[in-house]
């Protein structure tokens, strides 16, 4: 093809038509111009194609890992929220006067804490890509809420009752208890000493407050937001 369009060009400088020869030329550019212009179509179709081959698979791979997060976070409130009742249960046995086997095992209910390791790895690889990858804006906003902000909070909550218990937990149980299995139960040397004296009250409040203003309050913000972005996941890819 270009050798025969060499051919007409050269044919018209020869018989010296230079008007039809300009008239030709612009032909050819126009021609020129039309097969970039299409190739640079075709070449943004199929990146925009391959965008969103990359799109529907993150999301679908994001979604499988907000499945996890929300099954790992109930799991764990589920855990907060039953340390929150027996500390409850504790204080108003506790007032009645009543110290009996059942304040061991609630003790080893309440003396506890809660962890969780959020799966992130899809959106790890959607931010290396770029968070504008996903076309849905408020997906983006949302995506970014929860991933940099609400698990940063529910981390900082967790922390925050995990140190508590080694910091305030450890030494009294050290000092105050004969025996002590995690989340089974707790026996204290002397029950009615340990339990009449306010100290060791206002440890298993603060300590329900610490718990039910924080990680219980910020897990279940967390779930709200993981069943607001799969909704919005199936919307954007159904």
């Amino acid at each position: 093809m270009i050798s025969f369009l060499r051919k007409i060009r050269q044919k018209l400088l020869t018989q010296n038509r230079v008007t039809r020869y300009m008239v030709y030329a612009l032909g050819e550019i126009f021609l020129v111009t039309i097969g970039i212009l299409i190739a640079l179509q075709v070449n943004n179709w199929n990146e925009n194609r391959k965008t969103g081959i990359f799109e529907d698979e993150i999301l679908s791979l994001i979604d499988q890992n907000l499945t996890r997060d929300s099954v790992l976070i109930t799991a764990e409130l589920q855990n907060a929220i039953l340390a929150v009742q027996f500390t409850d249960s504790i204080l108003n046995q506790v007032e009645r006067g009543i110290y009996d086997e059942r304040l061991n095992v609630w003790m080893g209910k309440v003396v506890t804490f809660e962890r969780f390791k959020s799966q992130s790895s899809a959106f790890e690889v959607l931010k290396s890509k770029g968070i504008e990858t996903i076309s849905d804006k408020e997906l983006q906003l949302n995506l970014i809420s929860y991933y940099d902000e609400t698990l940063f909070r529910v981390y900082e909550a967790l922390n925050d009752v995990e140190d508590f218990f080694n910091v305030d937990w450890i030494p009294v149980i050290k000092n105050d208890f004969n025996d002590f299995s995690y989340r089974v139960r707790m026996e204290p040397r002397n029950p009615i000493l340990f339990f009449e004296n306010p100290s060791s009250m206002v440890l298993f409040k603060l300590y329900k407050d610490n718990r039910e203003q924080g990680s219980v309050h910020r897990m279940k913000t967390a779930l709200d937001e993981i069943s607001k972005l799969r909704t919005l996941i199936k919307k954007q890819n159904p």
